[in-house]
């Protein structure tokens, strides 16, 4: 493929001021990365590769050249966002979710897939039962050997041939083995398409879910957590970690290319792969089910201006990040306000979708929640997905923590150790990952400096449209997406300050989405987009953001019928756009894929208390 290169600008002054200062609620500029996707190595370059990754090239005056320590050079983030307490968000005063002690409760998942014929890793997901015995409670290991999971794009050869050994000695266990390939992959599909219900806290006929709610990014923890070490113990290596696919670095975002096939059997390949997004593709953070076009240098732009916009603008709280409280007796798939986190709804699905065969019934193996943990990419970016949870908890941005609740720290899942020891976790000690003994080899994270810029000013844009678009008081709800929708939302409040922006954020909200659960669906948010002509893209500060979710399946029914939410950070958009003044906002509501049956319950905006 052709290199990658990038250049930074300056990121700080001779006298060293930091980068957002802390009585600001925002960067007042955008310190962009000039991206250069065919260039060659000069003097003022250093190459990272191994004999299977594309070249790719950094630049000497990148941040770790300068030998700055990143959490130090983050600390001027510390006045960006405070916690915010979504109060459309009712807060849960129930049972800890817990997956059943006797795992032989679990039931065929999915077996209502779109289309379940087809399904061709089979709907059977329940683990295999060894023992009768109630699960222990899983004590940490004292004084753990660190495992440091490494970018995959800078993954020696030496580590690539090791970590292909675990992962064929892990394909060559019997299938009813709970260590083997196959009951690892059917972990994934237990849990998060209907294979336990909430019997275990006293909610027998109502399911287990994992995703669209706060237990997403523990949950995942968890089965990382021990399939790791469960690798590490095939090839006797206690030091052994995962691969992390860094895609939000523009050097990773291509699909790693040890994955691939190279003539040779390689254990770690999948067939159910997007055959077009092979290198030299660049992964798309935004990616809506068809490929958007766009050259090397916009795509890369692009997803850099969404990452900022899913780790900082819409991410200001606990419950915007991790996502909405889910408790014993919670139904998921009619929680009225459920609210998927800000990386769950955005670069997890995508990567998801984007890798999954468009060829497949079900869209496998990535495409689809009951397969995907049948790719060996599929724990690769999950091990991205769990390095943001570590970045936005280490940006030191007050309200940048995990729940506090005990409806969340005492929730628990079951899983088979290394020593195939049926074990019970919690959410507790899924927060220190010192304590669970790995980290993650540093990688930069240019997003930082790529906040949106507007793809048009002008102030009153609201103001100019009354009598053509309808004002959010004036709609019937619920509002069907088959077709884009505009709608005039007033505002709470105008003119704030800077203490008012360091009491509270503006949040835009939008409540009681209903849609098919078996559908890849997404639709696209803007403010203030006027028609002139010309798109806007998802680099510019009017685009809001995403809903998206991915095809779940469920034993119920001929559809599955579920609610969700989504929340959209308002105050930097309108200080973009210099709409600060304006008593109301355009808000656009643009489908892509799979809306024909979506509604949206309601939209409003709220100012949530920054505590």
């Amino acid at each position: 493929m052709a290199s990658l290169s990038l250049s930074t600008l300056p990121t700080s002054s001779p006298t060293k001021k930091p980068l957002f200062s802390k009585t600001s609620s925002h960067v007042k500029q955008s310190h962009r990365f000039k991206v250069s996707c065919n260039s060659a190595a000069n003097n003022n370059e250093k190459t990272v590769k191994n004999s299977e990754t594309p070249k790719l090239i950094l630049p000497k005056t990148s941040l770790e050249m300068q030998n700055v320590d990143r959490r130090n050079l983050l600390l001027g983030l510390g006045g960006l966002y405070g916690a915010a307490n979504l109060t459309s968000i009712p807060s849960a005063f129930g049972t800890p979710i817990a997956a059943p002690d006797n795992i032989s409760d679990c039931v065929t998942a999915s077996s209502n897939l779109q289309n379940a014929n087809d399904a061709v890793r089979g709907l059977a997901c329940c683990p295999p039962v060894l023992s009768t015995d109630k699960p222990k409670d899983y004590v940490l290991p004292t004084n753990p050997v660190l495992r440091v999971r490494p970018a995959a794009q800078r993954a020696t050869d030496e580590y690539i041939v090791k970590y292909k050994a675990a992962i064929q000695a892990m394909k060559n266990l019997p299938d009813d083995h709970p260590h083997s390939w196959k009951q690892q992959a059917k972990i994934h599909c237990a849990y998060c398409n209907g294979g336990y219900n909430q019997e275990q806290s006293g909610f027998p006929d109502i399911q287990l879910q994992i995703h669209n709610t706060w237990l997403f990014f523990p949950f995942h923890r968890w089965y990382l957590y021990f399939y790791e070490r469960i690798l590490g113990k095939l090839i006797n290596d206690p030091t052994f970690a995962l691969p992390y696919w860094n895609w939000d670095n523009p050097t990773g975002m291509v699909l790693p290319a040890m994955f691939e096939t190279d003539g040779k059997r390689n254990p770690i390949f999948d067939p159910y792969r997007n055959a077009t997004h092979l290198p030299p593709a660049i992964f798309e953070v935004g990616y809506n089910g068809t490929d958007s076009g766009a050259t090397c240098i916009d795509q890369i732009s692009a997803n850099l201006s969404l990452m900022y916009k899913q780790m900082i603008t819409n991410a200001p709280d606990t419950t915007t990040f991790f996502g909405g409280e889910f408790v014993a007796g919670d139904d998921p798939l009619n929680k009225e306000f459920n609210v998927a986190g800000s990386i769950e709804a955005g670069v997890h699905t995508a990567a998801h979708r984007w890798v999954g065969d468009p060829r497949m019934a079900n869209s496998e193996d990535m495409g689809n929640f009951y397969s995907a943990g049948y790719d060996p990419l599929f724990y690769v970016h999950h091990a991205n997905v769990d390095r943001m949870w570590k970045i936005w908890k280490d940006l030191g941005i007050k309200g940048h923590t995990e729940p506090t609740s005990t409806d969340w720290l005492d929730a628990s899942y079951v899983f088979y150790d290394e020593n195939e020891e049926l074990v019970r976790v919690y959410n507790r000690d899924s927060v220190n990952m010192t304590a669970m003994g790995y980290d993650y080899e540093r990688s930069e994270i240019p997003w930082l400096h790529s906040r949106s810029v507007p793809h048009t000013k002008g102030a009153n844009v609201a103001a100019k449209l009354v009598g053509i678009v309808k004002k959010v008081e004036d709609v019937t709800f619920p509002l069907k997406l088959n077709e884009t929708v505009k709608v005039l939302v007033k505002r709470p409040t105008k003119k704030r300050n800077k203490k008012n922006k360091e009491e509270a954020n503006e949040m835009l909200f939008l409540n009681k989405i209903k849609f098919d659960g078996e559908e890849f669906v997404k639709f696209d948010v803007f403010v203030n987009d006027v028609d002139d002509g010309v798109e806007t893209t998802a680099a510019e500060s009017e685009f809001a953001g995403s809903f998206s979710q991915l095809p779940h399946g469920h034993k119920h029914g001929t559809k599955m019928s579920m609610t969700s939410g989504a929340a959209f950070g308002l105050t930097e958009l309108l200080e973009d756009i210099e709409a600060e003044d304006d008593d109301s906002i355009l808000v656009t509501l643009v489908p892509k894929i799979g809306c024909d049956d979506v509604t949206v319950g309601e939209i409003k905006i709220k100012l949530v208390p920054i505590v």
